[in-house]
Order: C-alpha cells, then sequence, then structure tokens
C-alpha cells in the first residue's frame, strides 16, 4: 500500500487515521464486514492491500461511495423502495445495500417528506423508521394505511426494540419490524421475501 499516495487536504486528526482495517471500516459504515468485503469485491469501495494480503480503506474513498450512494444516484430499474429515516447515515448504508441488489431506491428525511415522496411516486415498498420527530414512523404508518390501505407494504425499524414494538407493528398493518442496529442485509432479505421475487 502506498502511503505517500494519501492526499494532503483529507487528513483526518491525529486520533482518526487515513487508513482504516476491514473491521475498522465496517464498524465506520455501520455495516457488517462480509458487506463491505462484497463492496470491495464487486469494486463499489476501492480496497488496498498490504504485503500480508490484509485489505486496507481509506476514509475519503468510504465517504465517496456513501457520497455516491445518496439522492440522485442512478436509477436501478427493480422494485422501487422508499426509505424514511431522519438519519442520513442510515438512508444512505441501506440505499447503497439496496441498490446493489438491483432495487430503485427513493430516500425521505421525515414522516412529511415521505408521504409527498408516496403520493408523487408510489413505491413497492416503505421501509419506514419508527423514532423521528415530528411525524414518527407510526403516525406516518397510519396515513399510508388511510390512504392505501394494504397496497403498499411496509418494514419498520427502530433501535428500541422489544417483543411489543414488533407485535404493535403487526397489529397497525406493517409487514415487518426490524431492530437496529443492523446489517443491511437484514432489510433486503425481507425486502426480497415480501415483494416475493428477486429483482432484476
Amino acid at each position: 500500500m502506498a502511503f505517500r499516495d494519501r492526499p494532503e487536504g483529507r487528513r483526518a486528526p491525529a486520533s482518526e487515521p487515513d487508513w482504516l482495517t476491514l473491521g475498522q471500516a465496517a464498524k465506520y459504515l455501520g455495516v457488517a464486514q462480509s458487506t463491505i468485503r462484497k463492496w470491495s469485491d464487486q469494486g463499489r469501495v476501492p480496497a488496498f492491500y498490504t504485503p500480508g494480503g490484509h485489505r486496507r480503506y481509506r476514509r475519503g474513498d468510504l465517504d465517496a461511495f456513501l457520497e455516491r450512494s445518496g439522492p440522485g444516484g442512478r436509477s436501478a430499474g427493480g422494485p422501487t423502495v422508499l426509505i424514511v429515516d431522519d438519519d442520513e447515515r442510515t438512508r444512505a448504508l441501506v440505499r447503497a445495500s439496496l441498490e446493489l441488489e438491483g432495487f430503485d431506491v427513493r430516500e425521505a428525511e421525515s414522516g412529511t417528506v415521505g408521504l409527498s415522496v408516496l403520493e408523487q411516486d408510489p413505491p413497492d415498498l416503505i421501509l419506514l423508521d419508527v423514532m423521528m420527530p415530528q411525524m414518527d414512523g407510526w403516525e406516518m404508518l397510519r396515513r399510508v394505511q388511510e390512504r392505501h390501505g394494504g397496497a403498499i407494504p411496509v418494514v419498520m425499524f427502530s433501535g428500541q426494540v422489544d417483543e411489543q414494538a414488533a407485535g404493535d407493528a403487526a397489529e397497525r398493518g406493517a409487514s415487518g419490524f426490524i431492530g437496529k442496529p443492523f446489517d443491511p442485509q437484514q432489510l433486503i432479505d425481507r425486502a426480497k421475501q415480501i415483494l416475493g421475487a428477486r429483482p432484476v
């Protein structure tokens, strides 16, 4: 690995190294090591190799990956998924994971924006965070059910997980409930299961 190629303008603070191990990079992105390994094998995230064959990731490349995977990214042409979450980082990670699997992804940073996107271009599936300011996920779910009945499946996710929350989600008409933190593969698997077929 050529450390001398490090861009001068992109130095992290001394406490945060520019180069990350596989485990550090996975933690930085909030995904499993197997997920980032898959992304680098597919050429989506550049990986450098030490003389001993260990992967190293440049922090700037990870940030660029998240930027590329954000809103305005290339349409994948598969089933459309709307992600509604006030956490931009979570949206970017879930978007990147779903797009790798062929889904077309839309994003909304709040329940209000989510409902607006929903009316403009109804998705095939909604991934909805429970804990959001102003209009929370439960209220958005109620409004989706009022307007569309069960025509658009909704998978809820939350950092506060208990058996009652999963039961509440089912009672209120959600198609699934996943606790955070989660590996994006959980959402992909659930999306495939709900939509009934692997996207093209």
